[in-house]
């Protein structure tokens, strides 16, 4: 990546970048995006670029569609276990706060998995938080999911939508790891590939090149909706959250190359995020730790309930401190809001003798858990729900 973002002209200075920008966005580069889009996200029409608007980063993103959708102490649904730090996302602005709805591991049925997300539970959870006097806003999906790894399929996605379209809710759809879907059996597709959805006025997308490029650092970010109001809403903030010109272009230049993007740069992080998924799950197997894992994103999320002797989230912290005070920092399941203790998020994107290092710190903290079990028995130990993959 670092070699093709300093080649050729990627590095490019002229007056007009030089001047405060379309808050939208630069018309060169919400073109670029709108391309970009369309063909990786394999929009049945190809993608209006007056649709998009370029902020730095999904954060970002999070924290204006919250403040333009939502009035401070309204709430935005979103299932658990989800990716914490949406939850200061949501909050620092506009005083938004999310209501959970609450998965869980057990398997109910042949075509049924650990922590899946159904109408009903959606249901449940919307009546529960207006019971208690909240105005429900809006729902977040991450698709593919963190920290489950989990893709919804287009029937799923279709469900989700008519379930919020019937109670008028706005669908804020996180895409930041849809090109890193490293199994193709998998079949991922985004809410843009849709034929028809069935609320777009109230359907809007992010993406990102922090997590599907590696580049956290460069802070960029792009919502994609039709919905003109929360495009010229959240363009407004934009004057906190945009981009330089420079780094405009560079971005331009960057997602105009699909040649390269396609045939050079996701081959090979795919193979390296696969090869490396491969590595984590055969030594999860040899310790004997359940997890679930479907092929996308960066993480595994494991089962190690069997090391807590009571089941409590107090256990679940100390495991989470042992294994920090050996050098492994995982995250803890407490901190996505999972209702069940002990599920715990590993992170395998990383360089294969990093990989090794963490998986035999683990194991060793793991074989000294193990024995304090056993010392404490009998006491209560839960089976674990789902099996390894």
């Amino acid at each position: 990546m670092c070699p093709q973002l300093t080649q050729g002209d990627m590095l490019h200075v002229e007056p007009s970048l030089l001047q405060y920008p379309d808050w939208r966005g630069h018309l060169f580069l919400r073109e670029e995006v709108a391309k970009f889009l369309s063909f990786y996200c394999k929009s049945p029409a190809p993608l209006k670029p007056e649709n998009v608007v370029v902020l730095n980063g999904c954060a970002s993103l999070f924290s204006a569609l919250a403040t333009v959708l939502c009035e401070a102490g309204e709430a935005l649904l979103i299932p658990t276990p989800y990716y914490g730090a949406i939850t200061q996302h949501i909050y620092l602005y506009g005083n938004v706060r999310l209501a959970y709805v609450y998965l869980d591991s057990k398997v109910t049925g042949l075509n049924t998995r650990p922590f899946q997300l159904t109408v009903e539970k959606l249901e449940m959870a919307l009546q529960g938080v207006s019971s208690e006097g909240v105005k429900v806003k809006g729902l977040i999906l991450i698709n593919p999911q963190n920290p489950l790894g989990d893709v919804y399929s287009p029937e799923e996605l279709q469900d989700f939508l008519r379930f919020a379209m019937r109670h008028k809710l706005h669908v804020i759809m996180d895409e930041v790891y849809m090109l890193s879907v490293f199994e193709e059996s998998l079949g991922y597709r985004s809410v843009l590939s849709l034929e028809r959805l069935p609320d777009p006025q109230r359907t809007h997308v992010m993406w990102a090149t922090s997590k599907d490029f590696g580049m956290s650092g460069l802070r960029f970010g792009v919502l994609y909706t039709e919905n003109q109001h929360v495009a010229t809403a959240v363009a407004s903030l934009c004057r906190y959250h945009g981009l330089s010109g420079l780094v405009q272009h560079q971005m331009a230049q960057l997602l105009r190359d699909h040649d390269w993007i396609s045939q050079v740069y996701l081959p090979e992080n795919h193979a390296r995020l696969k090869a490396a998924h491969t590595y984590v799950s055969e030594e999860l197997r040899a310790l004997g730790i359940p997890f679930v894992s479907r092929g996308a994103g960066f993480f595994i999320w494991v089962d190690l309930r069997k090391y807590l002797c009571k089941g409590t989230f107090e256990e679940e912290a100390l495991l989470w401190r042992q294994f920090l005070d050996n050098k492994v920092l995982l995250s803890s399941g407490k901190t996505f809001e999972c209702k069940e203790p002990g599920w715990f998020r590993v992170v395998f994107s990383d360089k294969e003798n990093r990989l090794r290092l963490g998986m035999q710190r683990m194991r060793q903290v793991l074989e000294g858990q193990s024995q304090v079990v056993e010392d404490a028995s009998p006491c209560h130990t839960q089976e674990p729900q789902s099996q390894p993959r």
